[in-house]
């Protein structure tokens, strides 16, 4: 099995829509660390897991100075994020979202 790490930061603002009073429901922002674990059986023809310049693409450049509630269709908490990061990284298995150095969630899809 081959692995590849990429480690994004990324900017951006958000507000949480929760079923409880949270200073979160606020718009806020956040210097996010986001780091995306990609594996592979076999290379593709580039001798490649997945081009680093592919995952910054599909990531930092979709998520990177936006308001979240604005280009996602979802409750941009750090779990959500996390998993749209794997369903959207075709190679990705792992996706670790910190909103903080002490705030981190992860996501990782099951063994198939």
């Amino acid at each position: 099995m081959y692995y590849v790490q990429k480690t994004l930061e990324i900017s951006s603002s958000h507000q949480l829509y929760l079923d409880y009073e949270s200073k979160c429901e606020t718009m806020h922002g956040h210097n996010w660390k986001v780091v995306v674990y990609c594996r592979a059986r076999e290379l593709d023809n580039n001798g490649m897991v997945c081009d680093f310049t592919a995952i910054k693409q599909m990531v930092h450049d979709r998520l990177d100075h936006r308001n979240l509630n604005e280009v996602l269709d979802f409750n941009p908490t750090a779990e959500n994020i996390a998993r749209w990061i794997v369903d959207t990284v075709p190679t990705c298995y792992r996706a670790d979202v910190y909103e903080s150095r002490d705030n981190m969630a992860a996501y990782e899809r099951d063994e198939d």
